[in-house]
């Protein structure tokens, strides 16, 4: 079924992408993944947005790149998935270094999908971790 909704396609080099889906609750979690930093940027606009770290993003801070983006489901519950993105970077030892260790810094953004399926299962830590634990160099699309 993928192929006829347009298949695979390779990312840019050094990026890998991960996804978790919930389909009693239909919603999940996307991360994209530069364990080793990227510099990044973010745009936030509207009346409700749903964000978190990306304050970080501003060229005049301290940190210069980030080891992850998450694209969740949940509304503000679901930015707990971001969690989840954190430990697995953690266990890797990937992160901003500090005096007391790596921190990964991962900002994260989510979408008001509440109330579309079976039942009231936002993202959680889990889904992070496990949309991190699937990351490739491969992007479905459909």
């Amino acid at each position: 079924m993928a192929e006829a909704l347009g298949g695979s396609r390779a990312l840019v080099p050094g990026l890998r992408v991960g996804h978790f889906t919930d389909l009693e609750a239909l919603t999940g979690s996307t991360v994209v993944l530069v364990e080793e930093g990227a510099v990044g940027a973010v745009d936030v606009r509207g009346a409700a947005p749903g964000t978190r770290e990306t304050d970080l993003l501003s060229p005049e801070n301290t940190v210069e790149k980030v080891q992850a983006i998450l694209l969740t489901g949940g509304s503000a519950f679901g930015l707990r998935a971001a969690d989840g993105v954190v430990r697995y970077l953690a266990e890797r030892g990937k992160g901003f270094p500090t005096p007391g260790g790596v921190v990964p810094i991962v900002p994260a953004a989510v979408l008001y999908d509440l109330g579309r399926g079976k039942v009231h299962r936002p993202p959680g830590a889990e889904a992070g971790y496990q949309a991190a634990l699937a990351v490739g160099e491969e992007v479905e699309e459909g």
